[in-house]
């Protein structure tokens, strides 16, 4: 089948990294990157998780009213 399409900049990239490293001509990479997009598992992405640090900070800046009030009153 012969069509004319449109790639975005980061997947006309890696057709070109495709070509380069294996030789390929520009319709054999964009096929290659079309059958590993299809045979990638349909599974949502993981959940965020956030993890948090200590600081060690010395100021409650739960409030950021009082850590501007703070940074004003500073010399």
């Amino acid at each position: 089948m012969r069509t004319t399409i449109t790639l975005s900049d980061d997947v006309a990239a890696e057709v070109d990294r495709l070509r380069r490293e294996r030789g390929m001509g520009p319709s054999e990479a964009v096929n290659s990157l079309a059958r590993r997009g299809m045979s990638a598992p349909d599974q949502p992405p993981s959940p965020y998780q956030h993890h948090s640090t200590k600081l060690g900070l010395k100021v409650d800046v739960r409030n950021i009213g009082e850590v501007l009030d703070l940074l004003d009153e500073a010399p």
